[in-house]
């Protein structure tokens, strides 16, 4: 089937839903909200672990905020382009994401997925064995700090909410930069309302266990989709936008309640086909679509992401460090 005929067999999944999307909102935003209040009163009372796992269910429901902002961002998350705009501006503040900002770099994500030769801008830096072995040994060394799991998913994952979404980049424009700006000052009205009801010292707690946590399970899902044993790279005249999909984006078959947090976004192949279908129609599609139906990744299965790190071109796949040993890297 080519793009024309998943565009057309794809398009009843795509009509958004108001009702859906506020439906969506009440049962993530207020429990939210109050999950976080809970945290905050623990860290100051010193009542540690019922901090702790306090903040790690409001934690769940920033992944799952942040996955109502991405709907907005693909404009699929309500009807109205201007109620995208403004619940997407006020998500990506309880999220620690500029909205401007993160949908700029992620659109591009999402047109060049899979082609060896537009990497770079929102996905995990990957380099090809043979970019890898000709790097001087800092520059190796680096890479291989960066794709580590203890450093990609702790604090490279809170580095990058936490600090590097306050900056913009010279490539940015106006409207990005302009949503870095506004997200950065209401996170300071958010930080100045929760000290003052709560001190500095249980915000500060309480925000680097939530965010902490968040950042790392968002990182990791994020991380899942695209960097898995059998994934589809492609250099760009023989890219396929319908084989990075299918093939390129895995079908993350989580729990149902883990399913629920994460906003269903572990059906990416099929959101990846076509980003407007929003999350609350994605579980319909891909049971009434049959060409959907690709081999699932379970939790177990997702370990094995850990192991992969560069993209050889000469065996088609996703390797390790381990297929260095005979070639000297």
């Amino acid at each position: 089937m080519n793009d024309a005929s998943w565009a057309q067999r794809l398009r009843p999944y795509r009509q958004s839903d108001s009702r859906k999307a506020w439906t969506q909102i009440l049962n993530t935003i207020p429990p939210y909200l109050a999950l976080w209040i809970a945290t905050l009163w623990f860290a100051r009372e010193g009542w540690w672990p019922a901090m702790v796992a306090c903040g790690v269910a409001t934690a769940g429901f920033v992944v799952r905020t942040f996955i109502l902002f991405h709907d907005a961002g693909h404009g699929s998350f309500f009807p109205s382009r201007r109620a995208n705009e403004v619940f997407g501006f006020w998500a990506g503040v309880l999220t620690f994401t500029p909205s401007r900002l993160w949908w700029h770099g992620h659109a591009v994500h999402h047109g060049s997925a899979g082609d060896l030769d537009r990497r770079g801008v929102g996905d995990v830096p990957t380099l090809t064995v043979r970019e890898y072995l000709e790097l001087p040994w800092w520059r190796k060394l680096a890479y291989r700090v960066l794709r580590s799991p203890w450093i990609l998913f702790t604090v490279g994952s809170l580095y990058l909410f936490g600090v590097s979404y306050r900056f913009w980049s010279r490539e940015d424009g106006p409207r990005e930069r302009r949503s870095v700006l506004l997200t950065n000052l209401a996170l300071v009205g958010w930080a100045a309302v929760w000290i003052g009801l709560f001190g500095w010292k249980a915000y500060v707690l309480a925000q680097v266990l939530v965010l902490g946590v968040a950042a790392s399970a968002g990182v990791w899902l994020f991380y899942v989709q695209h960097n898995f044993p059998g994934t589809y790279w492609e250099h760009h005249e023989g890219w396929s936008f319908e084989r990075a999909a299918l093939e390129g984006s895995s079908f993350y078959k989580l729990p149902a309640w883990l399913d629920w947090i994460t906003g269903h976004i572990g059906y990416h192949h099929v959101h990846h086909l076509n980003s407007r279908i929003p999350n609350y129609n994605l579980v319909r599609c891909y049971r009434e679509v049959p060409e959907l139906h690709v081999k699932p990744m379970t939790l177990r299965d997702s370990l094995a992401c850990l192991r992969v790190r560069l993209w050889d071109e000469d065996s088609g796949q996703m390797v390790g460090w381990e297929a260095l040993r005979s070639r000297g890297g």
